[in-house]
């Protein structure tokens, strides 16, 4: 089962409690202790929760008995983080796994930088979002200049939350030259890229296959191409095809995505025959 599982450990970050799942944070709490129980728990990676429901949770980790990974989201205010870490270290059975922040417009990425290595201990991921104008490649340097990652938003509630595939493929192209790691947030909500009413969604295995894809060298409009792929017994072969090397180079760059629904792309894996049908308990 380790096996099977391997080329997708943590790639899914729990962060059920965003929209569109909206789980409240005590079914979230339970949910997510449930799916560290399973056959699938190699697949999940922390609970993603934003900074302002840390109070809320102290109780629940009392009912749960149980140890807690925990990523963090916080406003684009940098005063906000130091507290957010301190509360988290208060909360017994919590590790705080990972903080993730926005630059927020007028804030330089240095200044940032600086809060965060003041602020975050060391084992301590932090995820800084590039912004989809034209501060990105600035902010980009700086990050592969640091021991930070890069956070992508890979969709939303609206149409333009959601990167073209030309805008998605300049963007890895430009995270994978600078040998930069990164996470993706948001619309990823299937294996394989689709159409959902009036938004059109980028696939996690697209993406997947697309970060390979620049790692070897390809051009961006490649990169988009592999985007838009739509075929799934395609896109699955080509997944199944990569190997052991070039899956594990591909996830050492493309690490997770935060996903309102552990369930959905586990389930999308196991009908792709990427999963055994075992690890659905």
């Amino acid at each position: 089962m380790t096996e099977a599982l391997r080329p997708f450990t943590a790639l899914l970050d729990d962060a059920a409690v965003f929209p569109p799942g909206n789980l409240p944070l005590a079914e979230a709490v339970t949910a997510h202790h449930g799916h560290r129980r399973s056959a699938y728990a190699e697949l999940v990676g922390p609970l993603v929760l934003p900074a302002t429901a840390l109070g809320g949770l102290a109780p629940l980790l009392e009912a749960a008995m149980a140890p807690l990974a925990l990523s963090l989201t916080l406003p684009g205010e940098p005063a906000a983080l130091a507290p957010a870490v301190a509360a988290a270290a208060a909360l017994d059975t919590v590790t705080l796994t990972a903080v993730e922040t926005p630059l927020a417009a007028g804030s330089q990425i240095g200044d940032l930088l600086a809060v965060l290595d003041a602020a975050l201990p060391d084992g301590v991921t932090g995820c800084v979002e590039v912004p989809r104008d034209g501060r990105g490649a600035a902010v980009l340097d700086a990050l592969a200049g640091s021991r930070y990652r890069a956070k992508f938003r890979t969709g939303g509630l609206v149409p333009q939350a959601h990167p073209s595939e030309a805008e998605l493929a300049d963007t890895l192209t430009k995270a994978v030259s600078r040998g930069l790691a990164f996470k993706c947030t948001a619309g990823l909500h299937h294996a394989v890229r689709h159409t959902d009413g009036e938004l059109e969604q980028h696939g996690f295995l697209n993406v997947l296959l697309a970060t390979e894809a620049a790692l070897r060298g390809a051009a961006p409009e490649e990169l988009a191409a592999v985007l838009a792929e739509r075929d799934v017994a395609a896109v699955a072969g080509q997944v199944a095809g990569l190997g052991h090397e070039r899956l594990a180079a591909a996830r050492a760059s493309f690490t997770s995505f935060g996903t309102c629904s552990v369930a959905g792309p586990r389930d999308d894996l196991i009908r792709l025959g990427l999963l055994p049908a075992t690890v659905a308990t």
